[in-house]
């Protein structure tokens, strides 16, 4: 094959085939017989359909690597737009070692793990008049109010039994919320699958949800009734966490928006190269996450943790560099459509179903 020559104005035209460059393929829908056959073809195409087949081939080299450890982190309404069980099968699938998420995002799962329901919201009712009904408006469903205080029963059950010598963090508490599903509970839910498979639930900002509401109004209780009241500390999960991930070969983290979760999780590299820096730790490897694959909508260029890239987060020593075998993929989508995409590709490719869910490993 003949060189490139230069032509008239300068420039080289390179023949693509020559130079190696991968060819991209129609979106044939003919030959679609499955959601990995879906995926695969549409990381064949272009723009957010790529990222879609870029991410779950990251996603499926971190379930595969047997010495990852991988880290779901969770923001947004993903339990009210009834993403849960996606959620529960990435635990119960054994992908999943950990999960990091906001506390509202729990509490609407727990709603739904202990067999309440979320609704369609009916525009024909204004949001003051939602307010005086009981019904919590999320964009475009309904969390009612009776919902929310049925859980509070829940919770206030599980805080009732609570030694109060004894120091609550937010993964100890999900524990037990996860030993009452597994009791009480017929249906399935993330609470109960992390704790049949020993995977340990994080809500880094506890207080900003209804189960650290719920915690409050126990303690003001306890208090009225001259009852010591419970102890909660962060610093517990901090460390619990921290452990874990130290004790890892490598590390992957799967992120669902951003938010406190994405940089509670990310925040581990630094912690540990700080600990090595001030004395604390022997010297040696950077304590850096091995892979990546986050699906949220935000623009990078708001300036906000949950837009930020990959990229980025290397200049903090959070990411291993991909010249250094690090590997990212980031779609730039509604979580409610990328996720089952990604993560319903990854199930068929490492031959999961919830069907056919592995054995109960609880710790």
């Amino acid at each position: 094959m003949a060189k490139p020559k230069k032509t008239k104005t300068g420039r080289v035209l390179h023949d693509p085939i020559r130079d190696k460059l991968v060819p991209i393929e129609p979106l044939d829908l003919g030959k679609i017989r499955s959601v990995d056959d879906l995926v695969r073809a549409m990381g064949r195409t272009a723009f957010t359909a790529r990222q879609v087949g870029d991410a779950a081939d990251v996603l499926e080299a971190m379930a595969r690597d047997k010495d990852c450890f991988v880290v779901l982190t969770l923001s947004g309404a993903m339990t009210v737009a009834k993403m849960g069980l996606v959620i529960a099968d990435l635990i119960d699938s054994g992908i999943v070692k950990a999960v990091v998420s906001t506390g509202a995002l729990m509490a609407h799962g727990l709603v739904e793990a202990a067999g309440r329901s979320h609704f369609r919201y009916d525009p024909k009712m204004d949001d003051k008049e939602l307010f005086l009904a009981g019904y919590n408006r999320v964009y475009d469903s309904i969390e009612p109010e009776v919902n929310l205080d049925y859980i509070e029963g829940i919770t206030e059950e599980i805080l009732s039994a609570w030694d109060a010598a004894e120091i609550i963090s937010s993964h100890l508490l999900l524990e037990r919320v996860g030993e009452y599903l597994l009791k009480r509970a017929p249906g399935r839910g993330i609470l109960k699958s992390a704790r049949e498979r020993g995977v340990p639930v994080y809500i880094p900002a506890f207080t900003d949800s209804e189960l650290g509401i719920d915690l409050a109004l126990h303690n003001r209780w306890r208090r009225q009734n001259g009852i010591e009241p419970l102890r909660f500390d962060s610093y517990e999960d901090f460390e619990h966490f921290a452990e874990r991930m130290l004790a890892q070969k490598r590390r992957g983290i799967l992120t669902i928006g951003g938010g406190v979760p994405r940089n509670w999780s990310q925040q581990f590299g630094v912690y540990t190269e700080l600990m090595i820096r001030r004395g604390f730790q022997e010297p040696g490897d950077l304590k850096r996450y091995h892979y990546g694959v986050r699906i949220c909508p935000e623009p990078v260029h708001w300036g906000g943790l949950s837009g930020s890239t990959y990229s980025e987060a290397i200049s903090w020593g959070k990411f291993v560099p991909p010249e250094e075998g690090g590997k990212f993929a980031e779609v730039f989508d509604d979580a409610t459509v990328a996720l089952p995409l990604v993560a319903g590709a990854v199930f068929e490719r490492v031959g999961y179903t919830s069907a056919k869910k592995p054995k109960r490993r609880r710790g």
